[in-house]
């Protein structure tokens, strides 16, 4: 009984999500497992799987880790800057991690980090900026997929990789069938890996759904007034 306690108490939640995240980034996706993590730890894999019920919560445990690093936005800052500062920070860990997301596929991002540090305070931050709440959700979503998504679809930790596949399959084409994507080559391939494409397009979703940007436009003359 002592030893399984012991082993409990070295097995913690933070201890198995930290050492699987970095098991799958040195290894890959296919590497994790019970037994291998357990390894790692040094207990059981019964006791981790004690732990994480099955590998679906293991991946569960491993993205609200991640998500435990999201920033604390003090209270009355600005709505966009808050904004951007969330979606940032979320892309930056989930880009550090491509394995993580290749794992968890399509599933929710529901913990109760990711909800407490992202969801709860950014819906709350947009009805006070003087969103409705369908307005708020919304805006929440659009930034959420395009933060995911940008994230989830080029694996930015190996951008030479993703070079060269992108490459070879443009030189393969027919120039004839295809003029632009085979004759602007210099320009197509290093946007594939730019990181600015994401923040760009952030920015730009943030100011359109500004609260502030709306109030300006409501009390801006016309011009043909």
């Amino acid at each position: 009984m002592p030893r399984q306690s012991a082993s409990l108490d070295s097995a913690t939640p933070g201890r198995i999500a930290a050492t699987a995240l970095a098991l799958v980034d040195e290894e890959g996706p296919g590497a994790l497992s019970f037994r291998t993590l357990a390894a790692r730890l040094g207990v059981a894999h019964a006791t981790v799987q004690r732990r994480c019920t099955d590998l679906a919560g293991l991946l569960d445990l491993c993205a609200d880790h991640l998500a435990a690093d999201l920033p604390d936005i003090p209270p009355g800052t600005d709505w966009a800057r808050a904004t951007e500062a969330r979606f940032r920070r979320l892309y930056e860990s989930l880009t550090a991690h491509p394995g993580l997301l290749a794992l968890r596929g399509g599933r929710p991002w529901l913990g109760p980090q990711l909800l407490g540090r992202l969801v709860e305070p950014q819906l709350a931050d947009s009805i006070r900026a003087g969103m409705t709440p369908e307005e708020a959700i919304s805006a929440y979503r659009r930034m959420y997929l395009l933060t995911l998504g940008s994230a989830t679809f080029v694996d930015h930790r190996d951008p030479k990789s993703s070079l060269a596949v992108t490459r070879t399959a443009l030189a393969a084409l027919d120039p004839a069938e295809f003029p632009v994507l085979t004759g602007h080559l210099a320009a197509i391939l290093p946007a594939v890996v730019d990181h600015e494409v994401f923040y760009g397009a952030l920015r730009q979703l943030v100011r359109a759904a500004d609260p502030a940007g709306h109030a300006r436009q409501r009390t801006e003359p016309r011009a043909d007034a």
